[in-house]
């Protein structure tokens, strides 16, 4: 693979609900370009960006992958992201290094929820982006229908540059609306003909919107088109680039990925209309040395800077790590700071890929993506720098877990080993979380959903050989006490020789801190040197509460009265009587359990609002606002933790897969009286 300056770079990112054909696209590219000779096939598991294990068994993307692609004098680093919503971590990863995005829509289908996923995300991040209808050629297809979706759900910018030739399997090409020329593709082969009498009205309407649009975008354009001139199509594509990256207008064309249709005149409209690395804004960063806020041009004049937007882990070749270079060059043998670590490399593996296919290269310039492999110390969202004029890029922020699961391995003698399993695919996928819970003797498991969790431990198993039982994760409670008690704690023992002895009276009440010790103390009753071993054996005591065995929280206690032996006395008697005296509070004190709090942040279509507040009210949760973000509805609310244990599941089911969420604890609050003799019996077992 020949080197590429930063003009002739374009970062693409392949988008769309799961299974409109992204994964066939990319082969598609590939064969367009002659980099192939034969397409792969998910089907026949022969594609080049879904090569692990996981995604051959299940047919589906799983992970982010890269694949470039050389077409007329241009390289294309396109971006195969996984359709599935719960893969977020690597749609948020794609969209922050690249400047253009192709949508693919199923023809069958028209616009699905992931499809308006990926676009809201896609208009946040103002990426230019084209529209692919694709299975053009399949039965059942709309077209009209089809587009009068995209508008009305994409936004009214979404123009058609392309009208379809041909039906189902006789769908052989399209008319460019801008040339107004039928482009037929034969095998490998694109001809290029007039345009039928029965198609010119349609065209024309089509044509002169477009040249409309233009128009109005200058004085000098608009004076021609009222004049009746015909504006050169070089000026006309220059100033659509400039609307199309502006966002005020997505071209919408059509094609059929496994046909080849429409995959050649893609490429050329990716040349034509999409930005280079370098055009745009330059790249925000924070200068090392003084932590003050600046810029990277993506130029190759510029110092060298680069991101870590993926890391793959490989059982035999080690960590792959993507790299976008974001400014410099980057040459093989050069040393680099890593300023997430303060450590310096050298970069010794460095290479193109295509899926898992490593590609040798020892240069890449400004704008360009490469993979580094066998290099320690880096992983995703770290900055490579030059150690001179260093420069740190704030990694993209993933989203916290949404649902828990219990793991542990099937044999015992794994224990180790799956923790440090998870730990390295965790290197490749930061937005699970791993946690041992010491209360519970639970390792938690945290991701997206349960494909996202699945995914993982199907990694686990086949790169591991670890194989693991699932359960459900058991819920945190806490013990408090309702009324404030006063009770004596007396510790005394006497078997010969030195005996023990310790003597309290402490006042216990509610708090609203999570431990309060004091002590009121009056005439050396309880010596001074003595306190500490009585706060002491109260902390100790209030690991294990008296209902469940849940830490006790949110209680002042407050020594102020007692005695002592001069002989007997020691810090262990003054810690078993501070433990009798909370004992004996117990039986007054009206001990309860308390439950963990979540604020839950749900984003809905207004279609579905009621039926998500009608839900939470169900869940014992408590909606306590609404915003309108991007078109959503966003239902604010506070809800049991143990109410959502599979609430991910739950809301995609009530909202066809279109709602999302976020959780965050927020406090510990009382179990309604009718619940707590069930979790006593249920911890207790």
């Amino acid at each position: 693979m020949k080197e590429y300056t930063t003009k002739e770079i374009r970062n693409i990112a392949i988008l769309g609900h799961q299974g409109t054909g992204k994964t066939t696209m990319t082969e598609a590219l590939l064969y367009a370009s002659g980099a192939v000779h034969k397409k792969g096939e998910v089907e026949k598991k022969t594609t080049h960006s879904d090569y692990l294990a996981e995604e051959h068994n299940r047919l589906a993307s799983l992970s982010l992958s890269l694949i470039p692609v050389e077409w007329q004098g241009y390289k294309f680093n396109f971006l195969d992201v996984p359709g599935s919503d719960e893969f977020v971590g690597d749609l948020n990863q794609a969209l922050a290094v690249v400047k253009g995005a192709i949508v693919l829509v199923d023809a069958t289908k028209g616009v699905e929820v992931g499809t308006e996923r990926v676009w809201k995300e896609i208009r946040k991040r103002h990426i230019p982006t084209i529209v692919f209808i694709n299975k053009m050629d399949k039965e059942n297809v709309k077209f009209e229908e089809v587009l009068a979706e995209i508008s009305e759900k994409l936004g009214k910018g979404a123009v058609p540059f392309a009208w379809p030739l041909g039906r189902e399997d006789q769908f052989d090409g399209f008319i460019d609306v801008i040339s107004k020329r039928a482009k037929i593709q034969d095998g490998q082969k694109l001809d290029d003909q007039d345009v039928w009498d029965d198609k010119k009205d349609k065209i024309d309407e089509l044509h002169n919107n477009l040249i409309e649009s233009v128009a109005e975008t200058s004085e000098e354009l608009l004076e021609l088109y009222l004049m009746g001139e015909a504006i050169p199509e070089d000026q006309i594509k220059q100033t659509l680039s400039n609307i199309i990256i502006d966002g005020e207008l997505t071209p919408v064309v059509v094609g059929s990925a496994t046909n080849d249709i429409g995959v050649q005149s893609l490429m050329q409209m990716l040349i034509d209309y999409m930005p280079a690395p370098g055009d745009l804004q330059p790249l925000a960063a924070t200068d090392v040395k003084t932590k003050e806020e600046t810029t990277r041009e993506t130029s190759d004049d510029a110092p060298f800077s680069a991101y870590v937007f993926k890391t793959v882990v490989d059982p035999f070749l080690g960590n792959i790590h993507l790299v976008k270079v974001n400014s410099g060059t980057l040459i093989n043998g050069q040393e680099v700071l890593i300023p997430n670590t303060s450590d310096t490399k050298k970069i010794s593996n460095l290479s193109a890929i295509r899926g898992k296919t490593q590609i040798e290269q020892q240069r890449f310039h400004a704008g360009d993506m490469c993979a580094i492999a066998k290099m320690e110390g880096i992983e995703t969202g770290f900055t490579l720098t030059d150690p001179r004029q260093p420069v740190l890029y704030k990694p993209v922020e993933q989203p916290t877990p949404v649902i828990y699961i219990a793991v542990s391995p099937k044999n015992k003698n794994d224990e180790d080993k799956i923790s440090m399993a998870l730990g390295r695919i965790n290197i490749e996928d930061p937005t699970f979380e791993i946690r041992r819970n010491k209360e519970t003797q639970q390792l938690l498991l945290g991701g997206q959903g349960i494909t996202h969790l699945q995914y993982v431990l199907d990694r686990v198993k086949n790169m591991y050989k670890v194989e693991v039982n699932q359960e459900d994760q058991k819920i945190v409670y806490r013990e408090t006490i309702k009324k404030r008690v006063e009770a004596e704690g007396k510790h005394k023992k006497q078997s010969g020789g030195a005996g023990q002895f310790g003597h309290v009276w402490i006042r216990f009440e509610p708090s609203k801190e999570l431990f309060v010790f004091k002590e009121e103390v009056f005439g050396g009753a309880v010596p001074r040197n003595y306190f500490p071993a009585v706060e002491k054996g109260l902390i100790e005591t209030f690991e294990h509460g008296p209902l469940a065995g849940f830490p006790v929280i949110n209680v002042q206690a407050t020594l102020y009265d007692g005695s002592y032996h001069a002989v007997d006395s020691n810090e262990i008697s003054f810690k078993m009587a501070a433990s009798l005296a909370f004992r004996e509070a117990v039986k007054t004190c009206q001990p309860t359990i308390l439950e963990p709090i979540v604020k839950v942040e749900v984003t809905v279509k207004d279609q579905y609002v009621g039926d998500v507040m009608g839900d939470m009210s169900k869940r014992r949760g408590q909606v306590s606002g609404m915003n309108q973000v991007d078109g959503y509805q966003v239902v604010v609310a506070e809800v049991p933790e143990a109410e959502i244990v599979s609430y991910a599941i739950d809301l995609k089911a009530m909202t066809q897969g279109s709602g999302s969420f976020t959780r965050e604890f927020v406090r510990y609050q009382e179990v309604p009286a009718h619940l707590i003799d069930g979790i006593i019996e249920e911890y207790k077992k």
